[in-house]
């Protein structure tokens, strides 16, 4: 997924690539709105973070200009204005989203993940074999039965099948499943993978959630 940043400060610019990269988007940077705008309009992204205040050429306008070629990808405002107009103003522009600097991290990713859900429009419904989760009731179901699960057992087999054959190490998992973002004893994923195994009814012969030794999970289908 590709991540555009149009972003005068430097500090703010470092802070966002690094946090993106370590969530495995692909980041590229733009300083001023003039080149912003053509950036945006020669190369695809998948969505676009625009300061409001940019030399050049004012991120409002950047927006503005920007729609009249493209109505889907998302764009989002980071910005230090947050009076009613200003926000009113960015929207009308044709943004999909506004945060207020400073900003927590966490927040921003929600706010791209949201974004990124609903322009790609993701399925309701993630499979795995037999095993069913439909995202928007968080009822997961095998082979017809309904399995009830803890909140953070939902999460983790969401994100494995959101993840669906591709390895997912404990890194990856610790910081987005329980946000945590510094060194941590990630052996508590072993006994939420347990025991949502166990519930799930999976088995060595038939696993669909492999253990890759020393790394992390994968949900691949035999």
């Amino acid at each position: 997924m590709k991540i555009l940043i149009i972003e005068d400060e430097p500090g703010i610019i470092s802070f966002l690539k690094q946090g993106l990269e370590e969530e495995h988007f692909e980041v590229h940077t733009c300083t001023n709105g003039k080149d912003g705008i053509e950036l945006m309009l020669r190369e695809s992204s998948d969505l676009v973070l625009l300061d409001w205040m940019l030399p050049g050429l004012p991120g409002i306008e950047v927006c503005k200009r920007f729609r009249e070629h493209n109505s889907k990808t998302p764009v989002i405002f980071l910005t230090a204005r947050d009076t009613v107009h200003d926000t009113i103003a960015g929207l009308q522009s044709g943004a999909n989203d506004y945060i207020k600097k400073p900003f927590h991290f966490e927040e921003l990713l929600e706010r791209i993940r949201v974004q990124l859900r609903t322009s790609l429009k993701e399925p309701a419904v993630l499979k795995l074999a037999d095993i069913q989760i439909d995202v928007n009731s968080h009822m997961v179901v095998r082979s017809g039965n309904e399995i009830y699960l803890t909140q953070k057992e939902y999460e983790l087999l969401e994100y494995l099948l959101r993840n669906k054959d591709k390895v997912c190490t404990r890194k990856e998992i610790i910081e987005n499943i329980w946000n945590i973002h510094f060194d941590y004893n990630t052996s508590v994923i072993d006994v939420f993978m347990n025991s949502l195994r166990k519930k799930l009814g999976l088995h060595k012969q038939d696993d669909l959630i492999h253990t890759i030794r020393g790394v992390g999970f994968i949900a691949r289908e035999s």
